[in-house]
Formats: structure tokens, sequence, C-alpha cells
């Protein structure tokens, strides 16, 4: 079977909780991505932020981005996965916890993310299937 090291988008960047939404934007535009973990100022995982944080709860807000730090719109961290984790547990745990961006860790290092793209191009279609009626099925 499959593991999170096999599947993972690799090498994922990061963000301090003190760097701005603008700094976070720049990065998920360099990068392609939409999401990125948050880290305290002694490396621990804090959360991650999304692109959607950034719209939804500061632009819309008005609120002035180059004043603000990620730490304050991360997103708490559920749960994350080591690089040996097994692929269908990871659909479980994506799919129970309705999440879309898994941090992969080795000991206190995110080495890799996981997202919807990675699961569609390395998952069979039932345990797709699976996992987006966890995700987006309910109600």
């Amino acid at each position: 079977m499959a593991t999170a090291r096999e599947i993972m988008s690799q090498g994922a960047q990061v963000l301090s909780e003190d760097q701005s939404p603008v700094d976070a934007a720049a990065l998920m535009r360099d990068h392609g991505v939409g999401a990125l973990p948050v880290v305290t100022a002694d490396g621990s995982l804090a959360g991650i932020i999304t692109d959607r944080d950034i719209v939804v709860n500061a632009v819309a807000d008005g609120r002035s981005l180059g004043e603000m730090r990620v730490g304050e719109l991360a997103q708490g961290i559920v749960s994350t996965v080591s690089p040996d984790e097994d692929v269908d547990r990871i659909v479980d745990i994506m799919g129970d916890q309705q999440i879309k961006r898994l941090p992969v860790m080795d000991g206190d290092q995110v080495v890799g993310m996981i997202s919807e793209s990675d699961l569609a191009k390395n998952v069979s279609e039932d345990k797709i299937a699976h996992f987006v009626k966890m995700v987006y099925g309910r109600g």
C-alpha cells in the first residue's frame, strides 16, 4: 500500500506566524498552492492559512493586510500524518475531519502536504468517491 511520502507534495513551504498575509499570498502565488503551514517562533506547527482565509477573514473585512499577521488567520491543525502513514488511513482522516489539506510531519518538521489533488492522482476511484462523499456530501 502507498504511503504519505509517496503521494505528498514534497518540500512544503512554511510561513512564520509573524509574517503578513501579503507574504502568504505571494508565496502561494509563486508556488501555485492555496494553503501553507504556519509555524511558531520555535518552529512548531501553529496551523494552516488558506487563500480563502486571506480573502474572507481579512480582505472582505477591510482589514489592513500589511499590519496583520498570518498567525491571526491561521486555522488550527486537527491532524497531521507521518511520511509512513498508509494512504487508506489518510483518506479516512481527511474524509472524517472534512479537510482538504493535510500536513505531513517528520518529527517536528513539515516535510510535505497532501491535498485533494494528490489524492486524485494517487488513490483508487472508490477511495476518492468515499473522500468526496465525506467532505462534500455531509449536511
